[in-house]
């Protein structure tokens, strides 16, 4: 059994914990984009009239843009402004964002290039939502192109060929695919309804065969809210004890939380707060606390998003992480992807501004949203439990968060279901056909019922005998019983879909 090994982090002057071993080959050697860095230099010259000769963007004059305008719902008027909107019947609101009259984010200052962190005026919106929100120790945000972006830019950042990341069993492949061409390797930590369980991750690292397997896992990543595909949600205890892991063992924490804002089964309260700041903390504690706001030591990277909340196509997020990282990213940025678009950057920034929404107006938008998607959830459920419960092949439970609903099929109970006796073999080997008719079920409903889920055979992470106890151990290949279902659509499309879903269960099982 190996020790922990939290003895490499040095700690500097003022009390900080130094994690920059954590940070990859690629991390290490790449250096600031010198065209970018002497833009810092120049905005922080004290000269009042300066000169500038040395940009290499169009003037702003050329721009064949005077003003751009957002009209937007009212979430002032509206005590459910999500519902109005969607049924046209509320105030809107417009918001505007000039060339040559004042504004938050005028287009003059948003379009030339600018740096990685983002354009200063949207940066500062998004720093003090997020302070107000998440208040998290002595971090620093960098706006990014939606959680797509960050997340890869974070898998970089630590990332070498050879290494394992820890994960959820079932994770969202569009992620987990994206180090592997660089040589990093997923390690599935064991789930349950609760979500990652934290038992299981300790034991992995106890576990942990440096001779056999490489370098024992040093980064963690995870969606503890609304997970995609489970729905499951970690509770405070949970993340207390992952993140005391984290301690332990020298972990990074990468937090991708893009369904964070859509929390179920809130308590409604009769009367509404007069004050800002009052109502802005009322709002914060109906949320479950992140990793973030638990993060003394600096190792939790968070990812934000406004896709899940505003639209996907404005693919604008950011990552809020300590002061080292943070340059890191910005370095990466700038000789990348470069900052995102101006438009969705004056959108927010207009929208989180005196003029546009404010913070409580953005936190009333949110909190009408989590109701409407709260109620989707549980029409999906209600006609689950009419129109598939019955057959007795499938079951579902009620996610806290998110946009899915996690159907276990009930494939035991089918005439042409498989058991075979484990053998002493490599415990990782299917011992059942579990996987095999998930994929006919998938396949007979898209064909012949003409609805379309996702099997959790997608989602899971390849086992690895070496890492995994022989001894109970159920392979993932035989836990693959589940569907994954949305719940985003509208009530049409839900009824059709469960309906289809029993009516195909029903013939699936019976043949």
């Amino acid at each position: 059994m190996e020790e922990p090994q939290n003895d490499s982090n040095g700690t500097s002057d003022n009390g900080e914990i130094d994690l920059s071993h954590h940070l990859s080959g690629e991390a290490r050697i790449r250096v600031a984009n010198p065209s970018k860095d002497i833009l810092r230099v120049i905005s922080e010259c004290s000269v009042t009239d300066l000169i500038s000769m040395a940009n290499g963007d169009p003037h702003h004059s050329l721009y064949p843009i005077r003003q751009i305008m957002y009209e937007v719902p009212s979430v002032q008027d509206a005590p459910d402004p999500v519902t109005s909107w969607r049924n046209n019947s509320g105030l809107t609101q417009i918001m505007r964002s000039y060339k040559d009259q004042e504004c938050a984010l005028s287009i003059r200052d948003a379009f030339p290039y600018s740096r990685a962190a983002g354009i200063k005026q949207c940066r500062d919106v998004v720093t003090d939502f997020t302070k107000l929100i998440f208040a998290p120790p002595n971090h620093h945000v960098i706006l990014t192109l939606g959680n797509s972006d960050g997340v890869a830019k974070v898998f970089r950042l630590f990332g070498e060929k050879g290494d394992h990341f820890l994960t959820d069993e079932f994770s969202y492949t569009g992620m987990t695919n994206c180090p592997l061409p660089y040589g990093v390797k997923w390690v599935g930590v064991k789930m349950d309804s609760g979500g990652i369980i934290p038992e299981e991750l300790e034991r992995v690292l106890v576990n942990w065969d440096e001779v056999k397997s490489g370098r024992r896992p040093h980064v963690l990543y995870i969606v503890p809210v609304g997970q995609n595909p489970t729905g499951s949600t970690l509770s405070v205890d949970r993340r207390k004890k992952v993140y005391s892991i984290a301690q332990t063992w020298d972990l990074i924490i990468i937090e991708d939380d893009p369904y964070y804002f859509l929390q179920y089964d809130i308590p409604q309260t009769n009367c509404a707060p007069t004050d800002t700041d009052e109502s802005i903390k009322n709002f914060r504690s109906t949320l479950i606390p992140t990793f973030l706001s638990m993060d003394v030591d600096g190792r939790v990277l968070r990812t934000d998003t406004f896709s899940k909340v505003l639209a996907p196509g404005m693919r604008l997020g950011w990552i809020t992480s300590n002061k080292i990282f943070h340059q890191k990213l910005a370095d990466f940025t700038d000789s990348s992807s470069q900052p995102p678009h101006a438009f969705g950057q004056i959108f927010v920034t207009e929208m989180l501004s005196e003029n546009g929404w404010k913070v409580e107006g953005f936190c009333r938008w949110l909190k009408s949203l989590r109701l409407d998607y709260q109620s989707r959830r549980d029409f999906l459920l209600d006609v689950f439990r009419r129109e598939v419960e019955p057959t007795g092949y499938a079951g579902a439970k009620c996610p806290e968060a998110g946009m899915f609903v996690w159907i276990e099929v009930f494939f035991e109970k089918h005439p042409r279901f498989v058991r075979e006796q484990y053998s002493g073999d490599s415990p990782v080997v299917a011992r059942t056909n579990t996987e095999h008719l998930l994929k006919e079920l998938f396949e007979r409903l898209m064909n012949s019922q003409g609805v379309v889920f996702i099997p959790a055979s997608t989602f899971a992470i390849p086992e690895n005998p070496l890492w995994v106890e022989s001894d109970g151990h159920v392979p993932l290949s035989d836990r693959t019983r589940f569907l994954r279902a949305t719940f985003a659509g509208t009530e049409d499309t839900i009824e059709k879909g469960m309906i289809r879903l029993g009516k195909g269960l029903r013939e699936f099982f019976q043949n």
